[in-house]
């Protein structure tokens, strides 16, 4: 929901039931969406609560996921603090009393990870909270953040697509996968590099991705969505379109049947190299 606080209340409210319409239930926000560098800070939040005004039972058929720590132009606080009084804005632009995960946006590199692992223990006893987790942190600092928390870290969101190949390749998978971790992945397409390649590695992942669509007869975007997916980690992919259409086609990712020769073209097109 990064650029959903430029709709309005009508057409925001027609964006989250065509999501319904193709499967998906969990909606990811954060408090700094909307902010264009001057104004807008909560407008995404804001606005998904005007939705749950107008039509309450939407609410109850998702999975909401907000963020807070990014503070510009600080640029990041995760200091018990702010993140209590973030949390508690966030509910009550969002118009309700509690979201399913509540995720740190960026690490705060002057916050103590025994400090963070308080606040989010204290945002899960409240009852505002349902599950916590993190946003582009560090393998070093995953696991010095759950080592000082007495509840499990649901989720991390990193960037990861195939043209963004570092989960991967810094372990950062490998740990999700060993302590149940959901992988929330951010920017899936490349930045919209994947659905306009400008340059020679991206056109060469986009023509593997284009080989595997074509054969399943769904667009590249959907296959950018498979590769990520067929990942054993099982990776969520977050897609940011507003794009009613565009949204439709997120249920075209499951029409695709990945071999493992198909999936590691991909991986060789984004290296741009063999494997050893």
């Amino acid at each position: 929901m990064w650029r959903f606080g430029n709709a309005t209340a009508t057409e925001a409210q027609a964006l989250v039931e065509a999501a319904f319409d193709a499967g998906v239930t969990l909606f990811d926000t954060a408090d700094i969406y909307g902010f264009d560098g001057q104004g807008g800070f909560g407008d995404a939040e804001s606005l998904l609560g005007q939705v749950f005004a107008a039509a309450p039972a939407l609410r109850d058929r998702m999975v909401l996921a907000t963020k807070g720590g990014i503070t510009p132009p600080v640029p990041y606080n995760s200091s018990r603090a702010y993140l209590m009084e973030a949390l508690d804005a966030s509910l009550r632009r969002l118009r309700t009393d509690h979201v399913e995960l509540y995720q740190i946006h960026r690490p705060d590199i002057l916050a103590h990870p025994q400090e963070v692992a308080r606040t989010l223990e204290d945002m899960v006893t409240s009852g505002k909270v349902r599950a916590v987790g993190v946003s582009n942190y560090t393998l070093a600092q995953h696991q010095a953040l759950a080592a000082l928390l007495t509840v499990p870290l649901a989720s991390t969101q990193p960037e990861f697509s195939p043209l963004h190949l570092e989960p991967i390749e810094n372990g950062l998978l490998d740990h999700a996968m060993a302590q149940d971790i959901a992988v929330l992945a951010w920017s899936p397409l490349g930045g919209g590099r994947l659905g306009d390649p400008q340059d020679e590695r991206s056109r060469r992942v986009a023509d593997a991705l284009d080989a595997v669509a074509a054969e399943a007869g769904v667009s590249r975007t959907a296959a950018a969505y498979g590769w990520i997916m067929a990942h054993p980690a099982r990776v969520i992919p977050i897609v940011g379109t507003q794009n009613r259409a565009r949204i439709a086609e997120i249920a075209d990712a499951f029409a695709i049947r990945w071999t493992r020769q198909s999936w590691y073209d991909v991986l060789v097109a984004a290296r741009g190299e063999r494997l050893p």
